[in-house]
């Protein structure tokens, strides 16, 4: 599933997915298979980017199923 939420939390700060990789120590590829939902970040990966975009895990990764 694609994480939108992520996408456009990165948006508003107006980063680019590189600028975002390199706040958290990844490649621009890393932050892409993220947005597209074709990679499960860790843990420790989740907070660095949540940090980084000033959001909780909830906010970025956390899908509520109804």
């Amino acid at each position: 599933m694609k994480n939108l939420k992520l996408k456009s939390a990165r948006a508003a700060l107006d980063l680019s997915q590189q600028e975002l990789a390199d706040k958290v120590g990844v490649s621009r590829q890393t932050i892409n298979a993220i947005e597209k939902g074709d990679y499960n970040p860790t843990v420790n990966l989740c907070i660095a980017i949540c940090k980084a975009l000033g959001k909780t895990l909830d906010e970025l990764f956390w899908d509520e199923e109804e």
